[in-house]
C-alpha cells in the first residue's frame, strides 16, 4: 500500500526504525509495537481510503481481531478528509475523529530568551526524566502502567538515538525537567518532531519553543535535513508556537480513537 501522507509516512518511518512492525494487507496496513501494546498510534491500523458506507463497524471489529487484548481502537486515514456521512458513522461507532494539521518549514525563526538550560538529554536520569514530566501530565492514569508505557516510548527514542537520527532535547529549570521536544531524520532531507511535552506549571514561559527551536536547528545544521515535520492539535495551542517559529500548513491527518479504562485520559 502507497502511503501518501506525509504525516503518516513520517509516523511508519519512526516505528519501523525503532522496532516496530508494519504488515501491507493491500487495502490497509497493521502497524504493530509489541514492545509497547498500549502505545496507541504505535499499534494501530491504517486504511487506503475511507471504507464504503455501513462498512465503518466492520473496520472497528477488524482493529479488535488485529489486536484483540488492546483497550483502545486507533485508526487512521491515507486521506485530508472525510464526508459529514462517514464521520457521522464512525462517531456513531464510538470513535472520537480527528482531523490534525501537519506543518513543514526548511528554516526556524529564533525563539525568545528563556529562563532555562536547553540541552540534549544524555543520561539514563535525563531520559527518567522525560518519562516522569508525560507521566505528570496524565495523573488520572495509573502511575504503574502509565510509567510502563512512557518507559518504552523512551527505549524506542533512544534506539533513534543510537542509529544517529535524532537527539531529544529539554529545558531545565532549576535542575528539573520542565519541557522537551524530539527530532528525528525519516528519509532523506526530512526529519519529524516527536512529543513536545511541557509541564503544566512552566506552560507559556516560551520553554516548548526554545525546546522546538532547539531539536529542529539540530537537525537542520548536523543531520543533512531540509526539511522539518510536525503535528498538531488543529485547535490546541501549541500549533501557534510552531506557526510563530515559521513552521506552516501543509496538510491535513486524519487519526480516529476510541479509548477506554485507565488510558481515556491519556493523550499519546
Amino acid at each position: 500500500m502507497h502511503v501518501s501522507s506525509l504525516g503518516f509516512r513520517t509516523d511508519l518511518a519512526l516505528l519501523t526504525a525503532s522496532g516496530s512492525v508494519v504488515e501491507d494487507r493491500g487495502t490497509h496496513l497493521v502497524v504493530r509495537s509489541p514492545d509497547n501494546p498500549s502505545y496507541f498510534w504505535g499499534n494501530f491500523l491504517l486504511l487506503a481510503q475511507p471504507p464504503v458506507p455501513g462498512g465503518e463497524k466492520e473496520v472497528v471489529a477488524a482493529f479488535h481481531t488485529e489486536f484483540p487484548l488492546a483497550d483502545h481502537v486507533s485508526i487512521g486515514i491515507d486521506t485530508a478528509e472525510i464526508d459529514d456521512e462517514c464521520r457521522a458513522a464512525f462517531e456513531a461507532a464510538g470513535m472520537v475523529v480527528d482531523v490534525a494539521t501537519v506543518l513543514t518549514a526548511s528554516s526556524l525563526r529564533a525563539p525568545r530568551e528563556v529562563e532555562a538550560e536547553v540541552r540534549e538529554l544524555g543520561s539514563d536520569e535525563d531520559w527518567e526524566a522525560r518519562a516522569r514530566l508525560s507521566q505528570q501530565l496524565y495523573p488520572q492514569t495509573p502511575e504503574d502502567r502509565f510509567m510502563a508505557y512512557a518507559r518504552q516510548k523512551n527505549a524506542q527514542e533512544r534506539r533513534l538515538v543510537d542509529a544517529g537520527r535524532g537527539r531529544r532535547f529539554g529545558a531545565y529549570v532549576d535542575g528539573q525537567l520542565a519541557s522537551t521536544a524530539g527530532i528525528f531524520v525519516t528519509e532523506d532531507g526530512v526529519a519529524r518532531f516527536q512529543s513536545v511535552e511541557t509541564h503544566p506549571e512552566h506552560r507559556r514561559k516560551g520553554l516548548a519553543e526554545a525546546v522546538v527551536h532547539a531539536a529542529g536547528q539540530h537537525a537542520l545544521d548536523h543531520l543533512g535535513v531540509g526539511t522539518l515535520v510536525i503535528v498538531a492539535d488543529t485547535d490546541g495551542e501549541a500549533i501557534g508556537i510552531y506557526r510563530r517559529l515559521g513552521l506552516a500548513d501543509a496538510e491535513r491527518q486524519l487519526m480516529m480513537e476510541r479509548r477506554s479504562g485507565d488510558w481515556a485520559s491519556l493523550d499519546s
